[in-house]
């Protein structure tokens, strides 16, 4: 994109809300000629404009700066839809309940995508009573380590962060059916059906 936002973008999310030029202009303190001649590409929304136009057509400034909007189209929280994004900065970990927008250290972060185990990352899984004690033979050094693990099931998620140099095992307990994501910091992030 060569500019930081466009105005097809403005014009799309301003014709959503029912909202002609003037009525936009109006709610953000300017005419109805500049919103015009930002929807048409003559000109550009000032950036002390961003955060007043994305509350007046209900995005986010960094939906506004995109392109695109993000709509979770997962209304009824299905937890088996959750996403997981890592930030490659700070590590930080963020499980959403479908896509959503998120940013970190002034990141987007998009959602990881999950592949299958391969035999380097496979878990080891143990019944013990009412609880799957997992664990990885995986190097757990300070460059190549497993960060998390998490069981997704219908009604929760389970979460377990592991650390350089430590273990990487943990019991969780056993309720039903779902999915096991454990996510390598060189590797990204496997999957598989419990």
């Amino acid at each position: 994109m060569n500019t930081y936002i466009t105005g097809a973008v403005i014009k799309e999310l301003r014709e959503k809300k029912g909202l002609t030029q003037e009525e936009l202009a109006r709610r953000i303190g300017v005419t109805g000629k500049a919103v015009s001649k930002w929807e048409t590409g003559k000109g550009l929304p000032d950036i002390s404009l961003l955060e007043p136009l994305s509350s007046a057509l209900g995005a986010s400034v960094i939906e506004l700066m995109k392109g695109e909007t993000v709509v979770n189209r997962n209304r009824s929280s299905n937890m088996m839809k959750t996403r997981f994004y890592v930030c490659p900065v700070c590590g930080n970990i963020v499980h959403a309940v479908g896509n959503a927008l998120i940013s970190c250290c002034g990141i987007t972060l998009p959602a990881l995508e999950a592949e299958a185990f391969d035999d380097a990352h496979a878990p080891t899984i143990e019944m013990i009573e009412d609880e799957r004690f997992i664990s990885f033979r995986h190097d757990m050094s300070k460059t190549h380590f497993i960060s998390f693990l998490a069981f997704v099931s219908n009604d929760r998620v389970q979460m377990i962060k592991f650390y350089p140099e430590g273990n990487a095992e943990t019991r969780i307990q056993k309720r039903g059916h779902g999915d096991l994501y454990a996510y390598c910091n060189k590797h990204g992030l496997m999957k598989q059906r419990l």
